[in-house]
């Protein structure tokens, strides 16, 4: 019989022309076959090489220190300096250039190396599985699709259920409240199933998915393996933690930076973590002697510390939760576990550290003297905390510089393998020189996948990265990754067998006037003896390697702007209408901020249409937490506007009644150069001013709600939501002039450079 309907799908029988007359024909679906491992790749954010104990550090980590001792620590293994990019990498098995991700996820600058997503032209390791049978999952945090498009209008081809997986439950962005996180999911948004007093923590609800997703698969499937992708919002500020973890912690840290610095460092040097007679960096310009330290410095920077440890603890003890429920399903044995960070320790609490990161975003500099007002709030729901240069160098021992930087304290981290029924004993060491880049080819290989060609109808780019899974069984084998070149924001480095040039960029130099550091890593891992002046050939040779390699795999064109980026928008259709009007319809998802009205910095007003009786209040619109933010509602027949300053609340309520019936009501915020002034309007007459001695430029990295304000109260006079009770029709706000809002280079340099 000729071609028919269902021919086109590989239908192998027979159609005649009844059943007796015609053979059926079932195809069979993927399978990785029989006895195929599971697959886990836990991430976590913004923790340097000594942070765990099986690396060197003190911090507790007995869970991670245990999968260590039945698996393989890879003590020379290297990440891109900042998150997106180290995600795109690992997902993907090339590098991030060449996919698209060369800095956060929330830029588009309109070059192929930064779309803001990862191409279509690399599926990721949950595309490939998937074809060949694998339930895929991912919980976590995302930061791989640009953030104007997460939204609940999408579009949603980048969001994980666009690239791979079948379900998902974790945030979108690059960093989120960890009592009171913004949540999706799979495609949609949600709000956290308990609130803080509750005794919620994003970490623990992450790992309940994990295993929920595990659960019903197997339960259902027992047959098919599953890739489970677990990435922690911990340890990337803000650092927050249980309050019996907070406890756990005093008193701990006292001693100081220097101290913990020179103690991990003996420990690693003992453990093997670091070839023998590895010195221990100098400490980083800015970091000052512990000891010379004032007193409210030292009191400020041992409760960020102890925060940050708590946080880190706590991890530990959910992916300790994690394995066990993987054993308890009988699918650890068999389950390949690779954990390590997306790059290392921030350096984004600057000198002092900050009570709430945000204000370090909006160049305030919060001396230890104020912040130690608020010292008993560090770690928990009323804080944005991140800890000072001096931890976060600690953390990168014994290296120098931080995450965003390419030297080591940059890019070299941790790495635990774990796979009982593929490694042989345990707690061994290898030191081959390996990337991000090497995890998908490795994965691939010990599967015996082939990545295809074409995935989709789209020509695929190779895979780049190089497989380590020779190393698993000979600690002795020779290192196969020969090349890797790294590049951030400017700030470059190239390693060829061993040598490494490094130059560290300052935002607004001519790159060509860098200065080139050069390092033998094989004698000098933590880069204390730079031979520049010495061998200016080998430099010559190096940057001359960079430079075809940024060529080969898409780095160019070079750009070093960072914060400046938040103000490009992209042409064509989008959230951010050319009219600068947004209008909202309730009820409606929450909005994230890059998506939702740039009121930030800007000046704008705000109207409602609602419909009311006497006496019906609640929140017309709210963006950002109890620790920074703005909510403009009604309560007790009053229309009222609470600006929330990193604490400090600026509040005005109209001078009349909100009257029965329908009503528009509106707020006219106008910034000048330092302050800002703020009119309410009831009817279209005035009714009530205020006056801030200050603005922030940029408010919350959590965002918006309409006609209602879900999750952490912006404002102190309402707990919980405090739904609108009325009608709300809608809100509208319009950007007054954009370039009231625009963050001026002189502005973004300022910020680049404290950090």
């Amino acid at each position: 019989m000729g071609a028919g309907i269902g021919m086109h799908d590989g239908f192998g029988g027979v159609i005649g022309r009844t059943v007796a007359e015609s053979v059926p024909h079932w195809p069979e679906p993927p399978h990785p076959g029989e006895g195929a491992p599971n697959v886990v790749l836990i991430l976590i954010d913004d923790l340097g090489f000594s942070h765990f104990g099986c690396f060197g550090g003190t911090i507790p980590t007995p869970r991670i220190d245990a999968l260590a001792a039945n698996g393989l620590r890879f003590t020379n293994y290297h990440v891109t300096p900042l998150c997106s990019p180290t995600r795109a990498a690992l997902l993907t098995g090339r590098n991030a250039h060449e996919v698209g991700m060369r800095s956060i996820s929330n830029f588009n600058t309109g070059f192929p190396n930064m779309r803001g997503h990862v191409t279509h032209r690399a599926a990721t390791v949950a595309e490939v599985l998937r074809l060949h049978g694998y339930a895929t999952f991912c919980t976590g945090k995302w930061h791989l699709v640009q953030m104007e498009q997460a939204s609940a209008a999408g579009p949603f081809d980048q969001w994980p259920l666009g690239r791979g997986f079948d379900r998902f439950y974790g945030f979108l962005d690059g960093e989120t409240d960890q009592f009171s996180p913004e949540l999706v999911y799979d495609n949609h948004h949600v709000e956290p199933p308990k609130r803080p007093e509750d005794g919620y923590h994003l970490s623990e609800d992450l790992v309940d998915h994990a295993l929920l997703f595990a659960r019903d698969s197997l339960s259902i499937r027992p047959d098919r393996p599953f890739f489970q992708y677990l990435a922690f919002g911990a340890t990337h500020a803000p650092h927050q933690a249980p309050r019996e973890y907070l406890e756990r912690q005093r008193g701990k840290w006292d001693e100081g930076w220097d101290v913990a610095r020179e103690r991990w460092h003996r420990r690693q040097l003992e453990m093997g973590v670091v070839p023998p007679g590895t010195a221990l960096a100098p400490r980083n310009p800015g970091v000052e002697e512990w000891s010379s330290l004032p007193d409210n410095q030292r009191r400020l920077a041992i409760r960020l510390q102890e925060a940050f440890a708590a946080f880190l603890e706590h991890t530990d003890a959910q992916i300790g939760r994690y394995l066990d429920g993987l054993a308890s399903l009988g699918a650890l044995d068999n389950t390949i576990v690779v954990l390590h960070s997306d790059n290392g320790a921030s350096q984004e609490g600057g000198p002092f550290g900050v009570l709430h990161e945000m204000k370090f975003f909006n160049m305030l500099i919060e001396s230890p003297d104020e912040a130690v007002a608020r010292i008993g709030d560090i770690g928990g729901p009323h804080s944005h905390s991140n800890y000072p240069w001096g931890w976060a160098q600690a953390g990168n021992t014994p290296f120098k510089w931080y995450k965003q930087n390419t030297h080591e304290g940059g890019v070299h981290v941790p790495m635990v393998v774990h796979w009982p029924r593929g490694i042989a004993g345990g707690g061994g060491i290898r030191d081959q020189f390996h990337t991000v880049s090497d995890v998908v080819p490795t994965i691939y290989e010990l599967l015996s996948i082939e990545p295809p060609a074409v995935h989709r109808g789209v020509e695929q780019l190779p895979v780049t990265g190089t497989s380590f899974a020779y190393a698993f069984g000979d600690a002795s084998a020779p290192g196969r990754k020969r090349v890797q070149y790294f590049e951030n924001a400017g700030h470059r480095a190239i390693v060829s067998d061993g040598w490494k040039a490094v130059t560290r960029h300052t935002m607004g130099v001519p790159f060509d006037d860098d200065v080139w550091e050069l390092y033998d890593l094989s004698a000098d891992r933590s880069e204390t003896r730079d031979l520049a002046a010495e061998m200016p050939g080998k430099v010559h040779e190096l940057v001359d390697l960079w430079w075809r390699e940024a060529e080969e795999h898409g780095v160019l064109p070079l750009d070093d702007r960072g914060v400046a980026l938040f103000k490009v928008r992209t042409h064509g259709h989008g959230p951010h209408r050319p009219d600068r009007t947004y209008r909202y319809f309730p009820p409606m998802a929450r909005i994230p901020t890059q998506a939702c009205a740039p009121i930030g910095g800007r000046s704008w007003d705000f109207g409602a249409l609602v419909t009311r009786s006497a006496g019906d209040g609640g929140v017309l619109f709210a963006t950002g937490t109890e620790n920074a933010g703005l909510s403009i509602f009604v309560d007790g027949d009053r229309l009222w506007f609470d600006y929330n300053y990193f604490g400090a609340h600026h509040v005005a309520s109209s001078s009349v009644p909100v009257p029965a019936g329908e009503s528009l009501l509106e707020v006219r915020f106008r910034r000048g150069d330092s302050t800002a002034d703020v009119t309410l309007l009831v009817g279209g007459a005035g009714a009530g001013s205020l006056h801030l001695p200050a603005f922030m430029r940029i408010i919350s990295s959590v965002g918006a709600t309409v006609g209602e304000d879900a999750g952490s109260p912006v404002s102190d006079r309402y707990s919980g939501p405090f739904p609108f009770a009325g009608r709300l029709h809608w809100v509208e706000f319009r950007i007054v002039s954009a370039a009231d809002g625009r963050t001026g280079d002189a502005e973004a340099r300022a910020i680049e450079s404290r950090q």
